[in-house]
């Protein structure tokens, strides 16, 4: 018997919003110069904002989760792919709850991916011969691209995404599930999913208060945000 209310279709739509965003031959803005510059750039301000996360010993792994899975310059059509081949299975084997934690990170993966195109061609217009990008140029194509509402909902997904990480911990049997399916995972050729998955459970049962890390995040992120569309002389600074 069907789910009530499933949120395969959801994922569906969100694993084709992706990875028409990654296709290059469908959008062309993939091959910016400046994409790969400007992901390194945020890559380096994220990792610096992250900085006490990653200091300390207890939240350090779910703070590099979030770095390497969820909030990255990675590339996660792989992980996507993998997604797509299991996608029935995943409906009969998991838990709904964590079916939308996964959801909701492909599409906090396809809305940054997004941006990121958008504030790529906004630089191709800000400065066509600059190679380097800096706080000033990348708070300037911040505020060409605009988009606060949307910019709230990355961040808004950035948090759901732990939120169900954590909240699978509490789920009775999703340890021994995951432990259970590395082997077939694995031989089936979808190493990138379960990986996913056990790193983001791994990571916030080192955690332990998860709420008060993801709040500290939001807050951070929020105040950049706002900073940035301000037009703050140091939008990064404490």
């Amino acid at each position: 018997m069907p789910r009530p209310r499933s949120v395969v279709p959801r994922l569906q739509r969100r694993l084709a919003c992706h990875q028409a965003l990654y296709d290059p031959r469908r959008e062309p803005r993939n091959r910016s110069r400046w994409l790969p510059e400007l992901q390194r750039w945020q890559a380096r301000r994220l990792e610096a904002s992250f900085a006490e996360f990653l200091d300390d010993p207890r939240s350090a792994p779910a703070a590099r989760f979030f770095l390497t899975d969820v909030y990255g310059d990675h590339d996660f059509s792989r992980r996507d792919a993998d997604i797509a081949k299991v996608l029935p299975m995943m409906q009969r084997l998991l838990p709904e709850a964590l079916l939308r934690t996964v959801a909701d990170g492909i599409e906090l993966g396809a809305l940054t991916h997004a941006f990121d195109l958008r504030l790529a061609e906004a630089l191709e217009l800000l400065a066509p011969t600059r190679k380097r990008l800096d706080p000033a140029l990348y708070a300037r194509a911040y505020r060409e691209v605009g988009l606060a509402r949307l910019r709230g909902r990355q961040i808004d997904l950035i948090v759901q995404v732990g939120q169900g990480l954590a909240g699978a911990l509490r789920m009775p049997g999703v340890a021994t599930l995951l432990r259970l399916s590395r082997g077939p995972a694995k031989a089936a050729g979808l190493g990138e999913l379960q990986g996913f998955l056990e790193r983001g459970f791994e990571a916030f049962a080192a955690l332990g208060d998860a709420t008060t890390f993801l709040a500290r995040i939001e807050r951070n992120e929020r105040k950049v945000a706002r900073r940035l569309f301000a037009g703050h002389e140091d939008p990064f600074g404490a």
